[in-house]
């Protein structure tokens, strides 16, 4: 009897650490960060094909990078092809690294709505499925109170249902390295000409006073 105790007090204390651990790195991701003198935060989103959404954000004034990855499911290390099963309950999300004092996480959710289709359910554009579907995460409690301010004011101005799920954010998982900066790097890909370069130009005409030079 006296072992059998013991055992479940090691694996109890073997959790605990772990889940210690995985809040500490969670917690980590969400601290600011400090790059050339100036503090950066991070914001998460997932709208469609990541190879699009990394290129809109990329281009804004205040962004400083943007990574493609995986995000809002429960399985461990993720990858493209396991995503793509539609099993994962993630979906292909971005990582957003910004100044704060340059834009605004209120400026990103703009950008956000203002370049998709925004009652499109599990999906943008030809891109179809739960892994594409439109997920906001936030990390606080100002971050998900603005969210549903826009999306309240957003439904009352269209009429429409904006299908974007709202997550609390839990741990994001960087994509593949040849996801990333996918546009940049390819622009001659049948996808990016016929998809997202369509998808930008839209972009980009909506919020020219946020692009950078």
């Amino acid at each position: 009897m006296k072992k059998i105790i013991i055992s479940f007090l090691i694996l109890g204390l073997f959790y605990s650490s772990c889940a210690q651990e995985s809040s500490r790195k969670t917690q980590a991701e969400l601290d600011p960060i400090l790059v050339n003198d100036e503090y950066v935060h991070k914001a998460y989103f997932a709208s469609g094909c990541f190879w699009c959404v990394e290129a809109i954000y990329e281009s804004l004034i205040g962004v400083d990078e943007v990574v493609s990855g995986y995000s809002g499911g429960e399985t461990n290390n993720p990858t493209y092809g396991l995503v793509n099963t539609k099993l994962t309950g993630h979906a292909e999300t971005i990582e957003v690294v910004y100044n704060p004092n340059k834009i605004t996480f209120s400026n990103l959710l703009d950008v956000y709505f203002g370049s998709q289709n925004i009652n499109q359910i599990n999906g943008q554009g030809p891109d179809m499925g739960p892994q594409y579907r439109s997920i906001i995460f936030y990390q606080n409690e100002d971050q998900k109170e603005m969210i549903y301010s826009k999306i309240n004011q957003i439904e009352i101005k269209t009429g429409l249902k904006v299908a974007a799920e709202v997550y609390p954010f839990r741990k994001f998982w960087i994509a593949e390295n040849y996801h990333q900066n996918f546009k940049k790097n390819n622009p001659n890909h049948p996808y990016i000409k016929n998809v997202s370069d369509h998808r930008f130009k839209s972009f980009k005409f909506k919020f020219e006073d946020l692009i950078k030079d």
